[in-house]
């Protein structure tokens, strides 16, 4: 069902793509001050990860297991429409396009309760998002309370004070959602533990609280961690699973809103796939046939056996993408809008 929202969702994502220089520059037109930046170039440099919560000069990355390192001449700053950054080839490489993926949080006080209280957080309760940082106390049970006011239903877990895989949870994945796990750094299918000890103690997030299992990727004593949750927004977000049928008329999913931003992911048992990111800002029509892959430090790849097209209501496959949309594969997904099919300007959805 669609939905009307009283704001335009690029006031809360953007995607901004820009060209390096090697040096030193500003990124403007993000259109906000980014709490949590994405960034990869269309080299073979790592994605790099900064947030409000662990500060701007600090990254991870999400295809490799390192801890989260300060590095001063990669993210410089957060501005008030969009972000600096230094000569880092990841963020800057000289003469090469890079791809940014920016969400806007903002409130970092007033969250209370929980058994393990955040050391610093940033929230967004209009669109439902919000990051954590927190040190783990090898409990089975803790809680963290995440103001969000609804049900987180797609969440990425790191650890930053050590090494550690990433780990990412979702509504949609397998029998055990809330006590499984996707890797966000392979390609690996789901993990699927059913143990009340083991990731998020087999207990769904609430309106309230994320509750931790006591397994070494969520919670272990003394360790600190990253958690960035969203919850869907009618018109802005949503995070569901699909079954793809494998052919050029490819699944259709429906989301309620003309997207900007797909990520999907194979879980099913057995098969294997890496976390496909297409947006609107690479293909600026149909078909999105360039991706980027989570788990890799790849160049862009632009093929039409990898094609999508975003519609008003959703997006749908133009391919057998072994990765997105084989015979009968089950696979999840995230995506951010564009526009919503009912807004409150007349900036709606429609066919690209």
């Amino acid at each position: 069902m669609a939905s009307y929202i009283s704001f335009q969702p690029s006031d809360f994502f953007n995607t901004k793509l820009y060209t390096g220089n090697g040096s030193t520059q500003s990124i403007t037109g993000v259109g906000f001050q980014p709490d949590l930046n994405w960034i990869k170039d269309n080299s073979t440099d790592r994605h790099n990860l900064t947030d409000a919560a662990r500060g701007a000069t600090y990254w991870i990355r999400s295809d490799q297991t390192a801890a989260s390192t300060a590095d001063a001449n990669a993210m410089t700053a957060f501005n008030a429409d969009g972000f600096s950054v230094g000569s880092t080839d990841a963020v800057n490489k000289n003469a090469t396009s890079l791809i940014s993926w920016n969400w806007k949080a903002g409130t970092t006080s007033g969250l209370s309760g929980g058994t393990i209280t955040p050391s610093a957080y940033s929230i967004n309760t209009t669109t439902k998002f919000g990051i954590y940082k927190y040190t783990g106390n090898a409990t089975s049970g803790a809680t963290i309370a995440h103001g969000l006011g609804v049900a987180p239903k797609f969440l990425i877990t790191k650890k930053i004070s050590t090494t550690g895989d990433w780990h990412v949870a979702h509504q949609g994945n397998g029998s055990y959602p809330w006590n499984s796990y996707l890797y966000l750094n392979t390609t690996d299918a789901t993990q699927e533990e059913n143990s009340a000890t083991w990731f998020l103690n087999n207990t769904a997030p609430d309106a309230t609280n994320i509750t931790l299992g006591n397994g070494s990727g969520i919670n272990s004593s003394g360790v600190d961690y990253i958690i960035y949750a969203w919850a869907p927004v009618s018109g802005y977000s949503s995070f569901g699973a699909y079954t793809g049928n494998g052919n050029a008329d490819g699944s259709m999913i429906y989301t309620g809103f003309r997207p900007s931003l797909v990520i999907t992911k194979y879980y099913g048992s057995g098969g294997t796939g890496g976390w496909n990111i297409q947006d609107n800002i690479r293909n600026t029509y149909n078909p999105v046939d360039t991706l980027s892959s989570a788990n890799t430090d790849g160049a862009f790849s632009t093929s039409s056996g990898n094609a999508m097209d975003f519609l008003s209501n959703g997006f749908k496959w133009r391919a057998n993408y072994s990765d997105g949309n084989t015979s009968g594969g089950k696979f999840v997904y995230a995506a951010f809008a564009e526009f919503p099919i009912v807004s409150s300007n007349s900036k709606s959805g429609t066919a690209r």
